[in-house]
């Protein structure tokens, strides 16, 4: 059986050395001048390319239809990625958040192991094929380049999103499925930057902020999220994890309030506690010092700028309603939403592909036998931790295993 496959992506290469180990002839079809550019860059050049964890913590993580995933990841888990690249001379390892990487932390080392076991089972791998059309007639799919036309037996459409567009991932796929009839939820950015109002100093750039907690209100939402927070000032916006992880829950709301607890792990009373002491220990010192012994130095500007504390005033005369104010802010800091960044700067995608007409065990359309869908042309989204690399290899291992059918 010829199968066609369109993307040599993380899912496109995986799906291809399996259906090929299977005794299909599988060629694979690639926009750019080479694979996995995508991967090349993900987890900032290590490619987290799994997490170690259950297949139901997997799940738990996953925002956009999870019950959709519960045959592929069940079918394929996070440890049998971890045994397959182990077992195919590519040794991993688990850092914090069991997250996974190559022990050499080079994604080259993922990406040379996909290429190498392509190689071994025969998957034929075409580059600078820019698929233009792909049409049905006759129980056989007609996929044209710029250059070329295939004829397949089955079509994998393996293409991505529309996030970091430079890697190929152009919402390609979306054009193919709508021309068969498919319905394809808005795409928008997920684990992507949250632009805000308050201007972000230079200084605040290179600061990480540990340890502090980001909430998000809408009239039907309510979630905060504890970690590590991370500032962008072109354009003004806040990253780093938790702003990622609450990105990808409030990209699809309308009017969002956000608020930074600069110290959750002390309730108001604590804090005062702690204000009163400080000010009995240093009574002649200005409110500025009191800031320097609660913030980093970096953020104090910004702080003091979108808070309205008079940082001149003598600790002797700090009221008590100006620690109340002041507590107010640490706890409260208010953060003017305007919206995520482009899906171009977004990590994923949210939306593609509906998931309602793909079949969950096959990964084949429910409107067109043949064709088929993985990876992050779907519908499916999940948090960052490598869940989302673990969806991409699972969708095409299953795809791969029920394509004979």
């Amino acid at each position: 059986m010829k199968i066609i496959c369109i993307g040599a992506g993380a899912s496109g290469l995986f799906f291809s050395l399996n259906a090929a180990a299977y005794g299909n002839e599988v060629a694979l079809l690639e926009s750019n001048s080479k694979a996995g550019k995508k991967l090349a860059i993900t987890g900032k050049g290590r490619c987290n390319i799994t997490n170690n964890c259950s297949p139901d913590d997997v799940i738990k993580n996953v925002v956009r239809n999870p019950k959709f995933l519960y045959s592929s990841i069940n079918n394929f888990a996070p440890s049998d990625t971890i045994n397959w690249f182990n077992n195919h001379n590519c040794p991993l390892k688990t850092e914090r958040g069991n997250r996974v990487f190559p022990l050499s932390d080079k994604s080259s080392d993922i990406i040379n192991t996909l290429l190498r076991e392509c190689k071994k089972n025969n998957v034929e791998i075409l580059y600078n094929q820019k698929v233009t059309d792909i049409k049905k007639e006759n129980d056989k799919f007609i996929i044209k380049t710029k250059d070329d036309e295939f004829i397949a037996d089955k079509v994998v459409i393996a293409t991505g999103g529309k996030s970091y567009p430079l890697t190929g991932s152009n919402g390609d796929g979306y054009k193919f499925a709508k021309k068969f009839n498919h319905t394809i939820i808005n795409p928008l950015s997920a684990l992507c930057p949250i632009r805000i109002k308050e201007t972000i100093n230079h200084d605040m750039v290179n600061l990480t902020l540990k340890n502090v907690s980001l909430t998000a209100k809408s009239a039907s939402f309510n979630k905060n999220i504890f970690g590590d927070l991370e500032f962008l000032d072109k354009p003004n916006a806040i990253t780093g994890p938790i702003a990622l992880t609450l990105s990808s829950l409030i990209n699809r709301l309308g009017d969002v309030e956000l608020e930074l607890d600069f110290k959750p792990a002390l309730d108001e009373e604590k804090l005062n506690n702690r204000l009163l002491r400080e000010i009995s220990s240093k009574p002649n010192e200005n409110v500025n010092y009191l800031l320097k012994t609660l913030l980093p130095y970096e953020i104090l500007d910004f702080f003091v700028k979108n808070s309205n504390i008079n940082t001149s005033k003598i600790l002797n005369s700090f009221t008590k309603n100006d620690r109340n104010e002041l507590i107010k802010n640490l706890k409260h800091f208010h953060l003017t939403y305007l919206g995520l960044d482009d899906i171009s700067k977004g990590i994923i995608t949210s939306g593609g592909i509906s998931v309602n007409e793909v079949n969950q065990k096959s990964m084949e359309s429910k409107l067109v036998k043949g064709l088929y869908f993985i990876g992050e042309v779907l519908d499916v989204d999940a948090f960052t931790g490598g869940f989302n690399l673990q969806i991409a290899l699972a969708t095409a291992y299953s795809c791969a295993m029920h394509i004979n059918e």
